[in-house]
């Protein structure tokens, strides 16, 4: 993403503040489509306009439901899936990071041994600007339709479809599958869930999208506003 495009962007939260209270912002976007990445490139762009230490990312990976119990109810090969996760947990989590009564910890997913760590990372009391990324943060659909107004700036990151395919493919390569399991993973599972977070979410303050050479541009900005609820 060009540097210019995250200081816009970064000026965008900073502009959403409208008492003494956090601005939590949320990024969502399709698997693969670079959202862990961006995150971590707001909250750095954040720090360098406001002062070190004033923003943090917070996850949703970190709220998969264990193996065992997706083993039980049928949805270990759907892991990843609107389902997996513990919605009314995150929901909580970022009800509680908007009061920010103290230090806050929270737990995170081990992509190689594939499990969460619970209370794995802190956020610190006093942090500004909390960017909280995950596929379905703006997903109209279930548990997840409630959490949009729990944000003070929504963000989708998309990308095309043949795109996110040949990242996710990479990705399960890079897990150690064979190309015929890391295909049928990505087709059977990923492409799914992407499939339900570009159709199925609300519609977003910022719009951006991800393009095949790793550069983000920004589709839309038209609906930035400053929440007050």
């Amino acid at each position: 993403m060009l540097q210019c495009a995250i200081t816009q962007l970064c000026d965008h939260i900073i502009s959403s503040q409208n008492d003494t209270r956090r601005v939590l912002v949320a990024l969502a976007g399709p698997p693969g489509s670079g959202k862990t990445t961006l995150s971590v490139e707001i909250a750095r762009g954040i720090d360098a306009i406001v002062g070190k230490g004033s923003a943090a990312v917070l996850p949703l990976d970190g709220f998969h439901h264990d193996n065992d119990s997706l083993q039980q109810i049928g949805l270990l090969d759907r892991k990843g899936a609107p389902e997996t996760f513990d919605v009314a947990g995150f929901a909580a989590l970022v009800e509680a990071a908007r009061r920010d009564n103290g230090p806050l910890s929270y737990p995170t997913f081990d992509r190689v041994a594939d499990k969460v760590q619970p209370d794995a990372r802190m956020l610190e009391a006093g942090i500004r600007f909390v960017i909280c990324e995950g596929n379905y943060l703006l997903l109209q659909q279930g548990g997840w339709a409630a959490l949009p107004d729990l944000f003070d700036v929504t963000i989708m990151l998309r990308a095309d479809k043949s795109h996110l395919r040949k990242r996710l493919v990479a990705r399960w390569l890079q897990h150690g599958l064979a190309p015929s399991q890391a295909e049928a993973r990505t087709d059977g599972n990923d492409m799914v869930n992407a499939a339900l977070v570009l159709e199925h979410s609300a519609k977003p303050d910022v719009t951006l999208v991800a393009l095949p050479d790793d550069r983000i541009t920004v589709e839309s900005a038209d609906n930035i506003i400053r929440r007050t609820g």
